[in-house]
């Protein structure tokens, strides 16, 4: 069999694929998107959601940059709620709960209609290389597709195996098979494999829950959406609803964990630290009389209930004996048992920030192949290697975001200098310098990069560099206007200040030709900047820093004071200036310092001065 070549080649269809195949081919580049079932393309394997603390911001910066998973999530959207509103605008995330039918159809969809894109159902099973480089793949029926550019977003599909009690089978998700022989290809190109594992709560029938028991969450009466591009479709939105486990479920779970795969030694890879099963929680929290638990419709026509909290891998007929015991859910039907996946994956220090993998030229992994969880996680690897693969056949610049400019960036820096031994997720606080990337702005931040891409249009480019132009007069208005002995910024500068408020006491203000949604904008701008004026400050201090490269070839073992633990990290992570080698875990100040003695032997006159 033959098939047509390709200009690039994306394996896997789920969200780092949707968004790796879709920039390729939006950049004009002819790909095609290998995938075990086009039904399952932009399949929302675990949670009906995309958000989250920290997530949300990704989700924002790939539909700021021109990706797909924005806009796909506000055309099944059913429930929006902000998070941390109680905190700062900083650590604030948006998170949604969508209908999954409705999400994977939009995503089909849209792959369809793409230029330049096309999808193939099969298995790739090996790398095809000529003269040292990637030339396609191979797939199980043993034709090659010949390709330039090879990225793949295989999951949790590598040597998959689902586990329910002592029961196992083979698969990355229910009802679908597993990739076989491509973890064992890679490896023989000197790739190092690990095994890490995840897994799902129990599906419930709506339809055998007692509602009236549980609490109801209601979601945000006017939300805005995650796409900065398009008007959120107004449409019925969905409660969700809560219960709690309690003393009695943690007896049927404590009776029963030596039937856990997780504690019988059954599974082997280390799951999510963050999203634990509910096994977890019950040993790693004994003081805790209860967890949350969320109840999630997964659609407007769907009878299926997610229940976020209870994450098993237990035997079937023990969840359905700790179910029973939980409020609200005493006589529930299940639709489908809670299990876990375990799976291969590579770590990601043998990835540049490109994606590229440094083994094998051509080769690009993202998403879960990389050691991380989430839809929001996996789509951005996929959009940056989508991007960076189409740069790189242009012959052009590669696409580096800084820590400074996105979590995109935050994410692709911590992962090349990471040795995960659990999945990596995302969270404000990884991010340093938070304040610069807030929810708020993400358009303003990226707007410009991703028109540079050809993702974004010069119309929309345009509307946001008038936006980003007109709060910034009206900050210069504010700092010079005055009311009695204060400026105007100096009045919205005050704890708990509003502009409603500030218009309550300065009418003028009201008359200012300012839309609902910037005057926030412009409230958190002046809240945050001197903060922000610091963090640039810091920012500076950073870049100085990544000046001071570290040679791929630095003979660590030859500088003196390194501490052993450091230098091991040093010489596995390899990274690439100080500023990288100051956020390697293990890597403490004293042996910077010894780092900088030896740098400085052999640094440009240029470079001493400006450090």
């Amino acid at each position: 069999m033959t098939h047509q070549d390709a200009e690039v080649v994306v394996v896997g269809g789920g969200h780092a694929g949707c968004e790796a195949a879709l920039a390729t081919a939006r950049m004009g580049r002819e790909t095609l998107l290998v995938t075990l079932s086009e039904n399952t393309i932009g399949t929302l394997s675990c949670n009906p959601a995309i958000g989250g603390i920290g997530k949300g911001q990704l989700t924002r910066e790939i539909d700021a940059l021109g990706g797909a998973q924005g806009c796909i999530t506000d055309l099944a959207g059913l429930h929006y709620r902000m998070l941390n509103t109680s905190k700062g605008e900083a650590v604030q995330s948006l998170r949604a709960q969508v209908d999954k039918d409705q999400y994977s159809t939009q995503m089909r969809n849209l792959i369809a209609r793409q230029p330049h894109l096309r999808v193939l159902e099969g298995s790739v099973e090996d790398i095809h290389i000529e003269a040292g480089s990637v030339a396609g793949v191979k797939l199980a029926d043993g034709s090659i597709v010949g390709a330039r550019k090879v990225i793949l977003t295989n999951g949790t599909f590598l040597r998959a195996v689902m586990h329910v009690g002592e029961s196992i089978s083979e698969g990355g998700r229910v009802g679908e098979g597993a990739v076989r022989q491509l973890t064992g290809a890679l490896g023989a190109l000197g790739l190092e494999t690990g095994r890490l594992k995840t897994g799902t709560p129990p599906r419930l029938d709506r339809s055998s829950i007692d509602w009236d028991q549980l609490e109801v969450q209601q979601p945000d009466p006017d939300p805005q959406g995650f796409s900065h591009w398009s008007t959120l479709p107004r449409r019925e939105w969905m409660n969700c609803h809560v219960t709690r486990t309690d003393e009695s479920v943690h007896d049927v779970i404590r009776k029963h964990l030596h039937r856990s795969p997780i504690y019988s030694g059954q599974i082997e890879g280390v799951g999510p630290r963050y999203c634990p099963s509910i096994e977890d929680k019950v040993v790693r929290f004994p003081d805790r009389d209860g967890h949350t638990v969320h109840l999630e419709r997964e659609g407007l026509s769907s009878d299926s209930v997610y229940v976020n909290g209870i994450s098993t891998s237990l035997p079937a007929e023990v969840q359905e004996l700790l179910v029973a015991r939980i409020k609200g859910l005493e006589k529930a039907r299940f639709l489908r048992h809670g299990y876990a996946v375990e799976y291969d994956f590579f770590p990601p220090h043998q990835i540049a920030r490109t994606f590229e993998c440094q083994a094998l030229s051509g080769l690009y992994l993202a998403g879960q192949i990389c050691g991380t969880s989430g839809y929001e996680e996996a789509a951005a690897q996929g959009f940056l290697a989508g991007v960076n693969a189409a740069l790189a056949l242009a012959g052009d610049a590669p696409f580096i975001l800084g820590r400074d400019e996105a979590y995109m960036g935050v994410l692709a820096d911590d992962l090349v200098r990471c040795d995960p031994r659990e999945p990596y997720r995302m969270f404000t606080s990884r991010a340093e310098f938070r304040l610069m990337l807030r929810h708020d702005n993400a358009d303003f931040r990226l707007c410009d990069k991703g028109e540079q891409l050809g993702l974004i249009n010069s119309q929309c480019a345009d509307r946001v560099r008038s936006q980003k132009q007109s709060m910034n007069q009206v900050l210069q208005r504010l700092h010079r206007e005055r009311h009695g002995t204060r400026t105007l910024h100096e009045m919205l500068r005050i704890p708990g200040a509003t502009w409603s408020g500030l218009v309550g006491e300065v009418a003028s203000v009201g008359e200012w030709d300012l839309d609902e949604s910037m005057q926030e904008r412009v409230r958190i701008e002046v809240r945050y900047e001197a903060y922000i004026a610091r963090q640039k400050d810091e920012v500076e201090r950073m870049r100085r820093q990544e000046k001071w490269a570290l040679p791929a070839d630095f003979c660590y073992e030859q500088i003196q004071g390194l501490r052993s633990e450091a230098r091991e990290s040093l010489i596995r992570l390899k990274p690439d200036s100080i500023a990288s080698a100051q956020r390697i875990a293990g890597v403490s100040p004293a042996d910077i310092s010894c780092l900088m003695v030896a740098l400085r032997s052999r640094a440009t006159p240029e470079l001493l001065e400006e450090s």
